[in-house]
């Protein structure tokens, strides 16, 4: 993806990091990439706003790697994150620039999961850490690890992290590592967490916004498709048969609707799997991964399960639910049209409370959202704006 006409070797990295992003197939850096490397090499604390699929892991990450020293087996980098599917995100991409490179070793620990896989990994003595807050601190307070010799902490997504209740553990954390040269904040949105954050613990830091422009902003076109409450699944279900693309994305409010609709599309012949809270991590992770190969064509999420979904060729999103805030519906969109593909993002309208807060969302995004409609012969078709009924007005005498 390339955002600018510097090259990863005009930045001075090391050979084995070259080597592995040529493996990979980027030549150049995206403008967070550019922007956020050379002052994190430099030793600076960064405060970075980009846009989700921007680049932000590799932007943070490469600096951390060249830090790192190889030969020493002192925990060295940490980066946290908001959820255990991000993290585990984190970590692949971070092995993946290592495969030129020997001798730095990963660990990805989260909550969720057994403590006997992740303490064996952190027997290995790795030189980086990918973690959600509060299994660091479980491990922390076991003994599993220590946080005296890190020299760089990376908090990614920072605004979703510090929204989700973790500012404390977060700052807990911060506090206890005494012998931290930089600090990275990476968010999307820079809320007024992320800026106390900042505040209390960066010092000189270079601020990074990265717009939503032409060049990096995803390219979606923006759907919406009204049909009666209790026909919404067959409407699911129509819109995945018809349109036949080959990674769909399924978004719902809630763990039971998320299972519920899953189980509908499997008894009609759709290869899906869901992955929401009240699934094992074992087999969240195996969806996660069957649907990153294309094993299966539809995975179903909730919100929160979705966080580390960084799939760049998703063809198409669903809002079977109308998410209640309007960051999650940017989210969730942003799921697909990346790495300069074109995405589809259709929302499907129960009631006109949805519709209401569809427009609403539209209006605080700037999006343009086109009604379309069932057509015959299985075709969708332009609709006609649906308006709630207006109550009429009284005339007093």
């Amino acid at each position: 993806m390339q955002d600018t006409n510097l090259t990863f070797q005009a930045l001075g990295l090391p050979e084995p990091i070259l080597k592995a992003l040529e493996k990979k197939g980027y030549g150049y850096p995206t403008r967070i990439q550019a922007e956020a490397i050379p002052p994190l090499l430099a030793w600076r604390d960064v405060i970075a706003k980009a846009p989700t699929g921007t680049g932000k892991t590799f932007a943070f990450g490469i600096p951390m790697l060249v830090h790192v020293d190889a030969k020493s087996e002192d925990l060295q980098g940490l980066i946290l994150a908001p959820t255990r599917e991000l993290a585990i995100q984190i970590g692949d991409e971070l092995r993946g620039l290592l495969s030129c490179w020997e001798g730095i070793r990963v660990a990805v620990v989260y909550g969720g999961a057994k403590m006997d896989g992740q303490i064996r990994q952190l027997k290995k003595h790795p030189q980086i850490v990918v973690a959600t807050p509060g299994r660091l601190m479980d491990h922390y307070n076991r003994g599993n690890l220590k946080l005296n010799k890190i020299h760089t902490v990376i908090l990614d997504e920072a605004d979703r992290m510090l929204d989700m209740g973790f500012f404390n553990d977060v700052t807990k954390i911060l506090n206890m590592i005494k012998n931290r040269r930089q600090l990275g904040l990476f968010s999307a949105t820079i809320s007024q967490e992320v800026m106390t954050v900042s505040w209390m613990y960066q010092r000189d830091e270079v601020e990074i916004t990265v717009p939503a422009d032409e060049e990096n902003k995803p390219d979606i076109d923006q759907y919406s498709i009204a049909v009666p409450a209790l026909e919404k699944e067959m409407a699911a279900r129509k819109l995945l048969t018809m349109l036949g693309y080959e990674k769909a994305l399924v978004f719902c409010n809630t763990k039971h609707m998320c299972q519920r609709l899953c189980d509908d599309l499997r008894r009609s012949g759709i290869r899906v799997e869901c992955i929401h809270g009240d699934i094992r991590q074992q087999t969240r992770e195996k969806n996660m991964n069957a649907f990153r190969k294309g094993e299966i064509p539809v995975l179903i999420a909730t919100d929160v399960a979705s966080r580390g979904i960084d799939v760049d060729d998703v063809e198409l999103v669903i809002n079977y639910d109308i998410p209640a805030e309007n960051e999650y519906y940017i989210h969730r969109i942003g799921r697909t049209g990346r790495a300069r593909r074109k995405g589809i993002a259709i929302s499907v309208i129960g009631s006109f409370p949805e519709q209401a807060k569809l427009d609403e969302i539209a209006k605080y995004s700037h999006f343009t959202v086109q009604p379309i409609a069932f057509g015959p012969d299985d075709t969708l078709v332009q609709a006609e704006v649906r308006k709630a009924p207006q109550t009429p007005r009284r005339r007093y005498r």
